[in-house]
C-alpha cells in the first residue's frame, strides 16, 4: 500500500522483522517506516537495531514515519511512547494542523485514517507538532529533515474496513461508528 503513495519511484522493502536493514543510511534517496502490530516499547530483536538505523540515517537520507513508524522516530530522537490510556484511536480521525510545514498547504485541518492505541506522549525536543487532536496530541511531527504521522494516509476505504473488522472484538463500542467514518472525505491524497 505504501508503494502507491510514491510511485512512480522504484521501491525496495526491507523486511525488518527479520534482521534485513538498508547496507547504509544512504542507501535510499528515503525510507518510509510503516505501521506494525508491534508497540516500540516491545522486547523484540530487530526494534533497536531499527532504532539506531534511523538514529545514523537522519539527515543522511529523508525519513517518513507512519504509526508505528511516528513512534520509533519520535523514541529515538528523543520523545516517549506509551500504550494509552485513552484507548484505540480508529476510522477516520481529524486532527487540526498546529505548526505549519513548509510542504503542508493552508487546510487548518486533516482527516486521515487511523489505528493505534500507542501514541506520542512527549515530543522529541526538536520536533515541531503539526498535527494534534484531543485524542492524540502529537499525531504528526516535523523534524526539519523528517516528518512522521500517526495516522494511515496509505489505508483505503476498504482495508481500513476490513481491519476493524478482523479487531472487532478490540472495540466493541467504537467499531460500528468507525466504519461509518470512511463515508465521510477525508485528506489521504494531500499527504500524498
Amino acid at each position: 500500500m505504501v508503494a502507491g503513495l510514491v510511485e512512480p519511484r522504484p521501491v525496495t522493502v526491507y523486511d525488518v522483522t527479520q534482521g534485513e536493514l538498508p547496507p547504509s543510511a544512504t542507501a535510499c534517496e528515503a525510507f518510509i517506516l510503516t505501521g506494525s502490530p508491534a508497540g516500540v516499547y516491545d522486547r523484540l530483536p530487530w526494534i533497536a537495531p531499527l532504532r539506531d538505523f534511523l538514529r545514523q540515517a537522519r539527515g543522511q537520507a529523508g525519513l517518513v514515519g507512519i504509526c508505528f513508524g511516528h513512534q520509533l522516530m519520535a523514541e529515538a530522537f528523543g520523545g516517549s511512547v506509551i500504550k494509552s490510556p485513552k484507548g484505540w484511536g480508529i476510522g477516520i480521525q481529524r486532527y487540526a494542523v498546529q505548526h505549519r510545514a513548509g510542504w503542508m498547504d493552508a487546510a487548518e485541518s486533516i482527516a486521515i485514517p487511523a489505528m493505534h492505541q500507542d501514541q506520542v506522549v512527549t515530543r522529541p525536543p526538536d520536533a515541531r507538532v503539526t498535527l494534534a487532536s484531543d485524542f492524540a496530541p502529537y499525531a504528526g511531527l516535523d523534524y526539519g529533515d523528517a516528518i512522521s504521522f500517526q495516522g494511515h494516509p496509505e489505508f483505503t476505504n476498504a482495508f481500513g474496513i476490513a481491519l476493524i473488522e478482523q479487531r472487532r472484538d478490540r472495540f466493541t463500542t467504537q467499531a460500528d461508528a468507525a466504519i461509518a467514518s470512511y463515508a465521510e472525505p477525508d485528506d489521504r491524497a494531500r499527504l500524498a
